[in-house]
C-alpha cells in the first residue's frame, strides 16, 4: 500500500516539464484532433467510409495518452515525442490510404503535424518529417490511384516542409531569447541580493559607527576622572608612607593595586583614543636607520632588566625618506613591546634595516615560540589579545601607521622558533589625492 508521504503529488511531476513540452503536446493534440474533425465533414466516396466519430474519440485517447506518458515519465519526454511522431505520420498515410490515396483531402494533417512538430524539434527535424510525409504521400497515391505524379509529390514536400522549417528557426530564436532573459533574470536577482546584504551591511556599520562614536566620547570623558583618582591615590600613597606601620604597609600595598589598575585603563583609554582619532601624518625627510638605534637604546635599559638582548643591524645604504618619525616610532615601538613580552625572561630581540630595491625593510625578530595558528588568524583584529593586561589595539594601530606610509606588515615564524615581522616602507612615499 503506498502512503500519502511515498505518493509523488502531481503537481510535483508536472513542474518537472518546461513550459515547451506542454505548449507542444497541447498544440499537437488541439492541431491533429481538430483537423481530423473539420476534414471529416467532407463526404466521403461509400467504399471510402469510415466511422470518423469513433476515429476521432480514439485519436483524441491516443493524444491524451501521449500527454500523461510524458507526465509520468519526464526525462524521457523527447524520445516519446520522436515516437508519437512516427506514429502520427503513419497514422496519417493509413488515413489518406483507407480514403483515397491521391485522391483524399486527409493529406492535409501533413500540413499541422509537421508544422508543430517543428515548433519543439527545431528546423532540422522538421526537413526530415517533411521528407517523409513526402514520401508516404507519393506511397499513398501509387497504392491507391490516381498517381499524382513527381511533380506534384516535389510540391507537396515543399509546402510541407517550407512552413515547418521556418517556424522551426523562429522557435529556435524564441528559445535562445528567453534563455539570455531568464539569465539576466539570474543576474538580476543575484545583483538584487548582493544589494541587500550590501544595504543589511551598511546599516550594520551605521550602526557600528554610532556605537564607535559613543565610545569615543566615554573614553575621553572618562579620562578626567581616571587622572583624578591616580592623582589622589599617589596623594594617598604618600600619606600611607609618611606613617609607617603594619596595617599602612598593608594599606600602602593595596593603594600601589589601585595605582596599577588605574594605569592599566589609562593606558587602555589612551591607546583606544589613538586608534579610533588616528592623527594626521606630517611627513618629513628622516633617517631610519637613526630612528632604530635611538629606539633600541630607550628599551635596552628595560630589556637588560628582564635578562633580554636587544641586537641592532642597520643597513648603510638606506636613504633619508620622507616619514611621520613620531608615528613610526610608535609602531615599530609597539613591535618591540610585543616582542619583549613574547619573550618574558630571557632571549634576544633583533631590530634590522636593510634597502631592498625600492624600499626599505624594517623587520624586528625575537627568538621566543612563535605565534601559533589560532592566533594568526585573529593577529590583526582589533580588540584581539593573548595578554591579560593588553588592548588588542597595538598591531592595528602600527599596520594603520605603515599604511599611512604606503607600506605594509607583514609577519612569518622562523624555521628555528621565534617570530619576525616586517614592515615595508616605499623609498619614494606614493602622493596621497585625498
Amino acid at each position: 500500500m503506498v502512503t500519502t508521504g511515498e505518493r509523488k503529488p502531481w503537481h510535483a511531476i508536472f513542474r518537472l516539464l518546461e513550459r515547451d513540452e506542454r505548449v507542444f503536446a497541447v498544440l499537437l493534440a488541439v492541431a491533429m484532433v481538430g483537423g481530423l474533425a473539420t476534414l471529416g465533414l467532407v463526404p466521403l466516396r461509400p467504399r471510402q467510409s469510415i466511422d470518423l466519430y469513433s476515429l476521432v474519440i480514439w485519436f483524441a485517447l491516443y493524444k491524451f495518452g501521449i500527454f500523461a506518458l510524458v507526465t509520468v515519465h519526464p526525462r524521457a519526454t523527447r524520445a516519446i515525442f520522436l515516437a508519437a511522431l512516427a506514429i502520427d505520420l503513419l497514422l496519417v498515410f493509413v488515413l489518406v490510404f483507407l480514403t483515397g490515396g491521391g485522391d483524399s483531402l486527409f493529406y492535409l494533417l501533413f500540413f499541422p503535424l509537421v508544422a508543430v512538430n517543428a515548433y519543439y524539434f527545431g528546423p532540422w527535424v522538421a526537413m526530415a518529417a517533411a521528407l517523409t510525409a513526402g514520401g508516404l504521400m507519393a506511397a499513398a497515391a501509387a497504392l491507391v490511384p490516381p498517381w499524382i505524379g513527381w511533380t506534384g509529390v516535389t510540391l507537396l514536400t515543399i509546402m510541407f516542409g517550407l512552413p515547418a522549417v521556418v517556424v522551426g528557426l523562429v522557435a529556435v530564436r524564441e528559445r535562445r531569447a528567453r534563455a539570455e532573459v531568464e539569465r539576466l533574470n539570474v543576474d538580476l536577482a543575484g545583483t538584487l541580493t548582493r544589494l541587500q546584504s550590501a544595504q543589511q551591511e551598511l546599516l550594520v556599520a551605521e550602526r557600528m559607527a554610532t556605537v564607535g562614536r559613543l565610545s569615543l566620547r566615554v573614553a575621553h570623558e572618562v579620562r578626567n576622572p581616571i587622572a583624578a583618582i591616580e592623582l589622589n591615590a599617589e596623594i594617598l600613597q604618600d600619606i600611607v608612607r609618611a606613617h609607617p606601620g603594619v596595617d599602612m604597609d598593608e594599606a600602602g600595598g593595596l593603594v600601589a593595586s589601585i595605582r596599577d589598575q588605574v594605569n592599566t585603563l589609562d593606558a587602555l583609554t589612551e591607546e583606544y583614543l589613538a586608534f579610533a582619532r588616528f592623527p594626521k601624518p606630517h611627513f618629513e625627510d628622516e633617517s631610519i636607520n637613526h630612528l632604530i638605534e635611538e629606539l633600541a637604546a630607550f628599551v635596552r635599559p628595560v630589556a637588560t632588566r628582564q635578562g633580554l638582548t636587544i641586537h641592532v643591524s642597520t643597513d648603510p645604504t638606506v636613504p633619508m625618506m620622507e616619514i611621520d618619525r613620531g608615528l613610526l616610532r610608535q609602531a615599530v615601538h609597539n613591535l618591540v613591546k610585543n616582542g619583549m613580552e613574547a619573550l618574558s625572561r630571557g632571549g634576544a630581540l633583533t631590530i634590522e634595516s636593510r634597502c631592498d630595491g625600492d624600499t626599505v625593510q624594517v623587520s624586528v625578530s625575537d627568538t621566543g615560540n612563535g605565534i601559533s595558528p589560532e592566533v594568526a588568524q585573529r593577529l590583526f583584529e582589533p580588540f584581539f589579545t593573548t595578554k591579560p593586561q593588553g588592548t588588542g589595539l597595538g598591531l592595528s594601530i602600527t599596520r594603520q601607521i605603515i599604511e599611512e606610509h604606503g607600506g605594509e606588515l607583514s609577519w612569518r615564524n622562523g624555521a628555528g622558533g621565534g617570530a619576525t615581522f616586517i614592515v615595508r616602507l616605499p623609498i619614494k612615499r606614493p602622493v596621497s589625492h585625498v
